[in-house]
Order: structure tokens, then C-alpha cells, then sequence
């Protein structure tokens, strides 16, 4: 698998980070920083979420512990797929490939690697994910330039893009699983809670994430454990496998 492929297809990544990654560098002006702050957040970060919750974080006078937890409970499924990708990987990537590709490991990126019915190789993985880099933080330096130049309405509306955006993603998960919609439901619940409540409001918003994120998610865990694949097959069989 060659470098040219992985950039073929890491060119509709890319052209879908351009919006969002513009939104986000409109975001960041809006919160007062100077354009130069958005596009080295992009460099040295690539993660939209994550990069949306810091610089607010920031912008609210977050300290550093508030912020490395938030940072790490926003980003941690990112270790998830990165050993889930070293299993497709071929032989032969030493370690300096392998931590030049981690950066690189995103939702878009690791469904396309994932998908791919051959093993992995490093020109591949580093076209993809250089084409899709590029496209974040060419949108981001796009958003950075033009933030000051654009009306004021138009301004207004890329603010909320980002979280049109979020808004697109959970939808159709909620409508397709019960569980992901309970989860959105308690966590949409617990953020009114610490918003509206005199005390809990008091709280800084990072640790509002952090504590909505943990509950939530440990809760609907607990409620409703998935199974192992293995077992829901031998579940599903084990009637037809005793009469034989």
C-alpha cells in the first residue's frame, strides 16, 4: 500500500476537516486569543474535541490540573484505537514510525485504516494521515485569517458550527442504540443539574465535563455491560449446539 493511496484516501478526511477546523478558529477568536494561538494548537494538537474544550478551558482561567484531566478523559479513546490499529499493522515499524503515526490516529483516519482488508504499511498510514492533517490545519489557518475580516453575522452563525456538529453525531447514534440515547439523555441531564443548582454551578466547566463524563458513562456501563461477541454468538447457538 503506497503513499499516493493513503493520500487518495485521506482527501475526502481532509475536505470535511476544512469546515470544522475553520469553525474552531473562528471559536478561538471569538474567546479573544490572537490568530497565531489557533493555528499552533493545530500543529502541535489533532483532535477537534479536545481542542474545542481547551481553549474554552483556557479562555475560563482553567488551572493545569483541570485541564490535563479533561484533556485526558476526551482523548483516552484514542489509545484504544491505537492498539486496535497495531494489530493490522505489518511487520517492521519501529518505534520512531510508530510514534510519528500516533498523532495521526483520529475517528476518521482510524475508520479508514480499519477497513482496509490488507496489512498496513507506513507510506500508507503516513499519506492518509499527512492529506487529512493538512486539510486541519489549513481550514484552522483559513478560520485564523479570515476571522477578522468576515461580518459579524456570519461570525455569529460559524460560532455554533461546531456544535451543530456535535449535535450531527450523537443524532443518529441515539436513534440506532438505546443506550447511546440514555447516555446523551443523563449527560444532558447532569449538565442541567450543575448549571441550574446554586452550588454546583459554582464549579468550573472543566471539571463539569469531567465529573458528567465519568458518571455517565460509568453508569450506563454498569446498567447495561456489553458482551463479549463470542458469548452473544454462543448465547444465540448454545440452544442448536445441545441438541446436537
Amino acid at each position: 500500500m503506497k503513499f499516493s493511496r493513503g493520500v487518495k484516501d485521506g482527501l475526502p478526511i481532509a475536505l470535511g476537516y476544512l469546515p470544522v477546523s475553520f469553525a474552531y478558529a473562528i471559536t478561538a477568536l471569538a474567546n479573544g486569543f490572537p490568530p497565531w494561538f489557533p493555528v499552533l494548537i493545530s500543529l502541535t494538537n489533532f483532535t477537534g474535541t479536545g481542542q474545542v474544550a481547551g481553549t474554552d478551558l483556557i479562555a475560563a482561567g482553567a488551572g493545569v490540573a483541570e485541564l490535563l484531566v479533561t484533556m485526558l478523559i476526551i482523548n483516552i479513546r484514542y489509545s484504544l484505537m491505537s492498539v486496535s490499529l497495531s494489530q493490522k499493522m505489518g511487520g517492521g515499524f519501529p518505534l520512531w514510525q510508530r510514534a510519528l503515526l500516533s498523532f495521526g490516529v483520529t475517528d476518521e483516519n482510524y475508520a479508514v485504516c480499519i477497513r482496509q482488508p490488507r496489512k498496513l504499511t507506513f507510506p500508507y498510514m503516513a499519506g492518509l494521515m499527512c492529506c487529512s492533517f493538512s486539510g486541519w490545519l489549513g481550514g484552522t489557518a483559513l478560520g485564523a485569517l479570515l476571522g477578522n475580516i468576515l461580518p459579524d453575522f456570519v461570525m455569529s452563525a460559524l460560532n455554533i458550527a461546531l456544535f451543530a456538529m456535535f449535535v450531527a453525531i450523537i443524532i443518529p447514534a441515539s436513534r440506532e442504540d438505546a443506550r447511546v440515547f440514555l447516555l446523551v439523555a443523563l449527560s444532558t441531564a447532569a449538565s442541567c443539574l450543575f448549571y441550574f443548582t446554586p452550588v454546583l454551578k459554582e464549579l468550573s466547566q472543566g471539571w463539569v465535563i469531567i465529573i458528567c463524563a465519568v458518571v455517565c458513562t460509568t453508569a450506563v456501563a454498569l446498567l447495561f455491560p456489553v458482551k463479549e461477541i463470542a458469548q452473544e454468538q454462543s448465547d444465540k447457538t448454545g440452544g442448536q449446539g445441545g441438541g446436537e
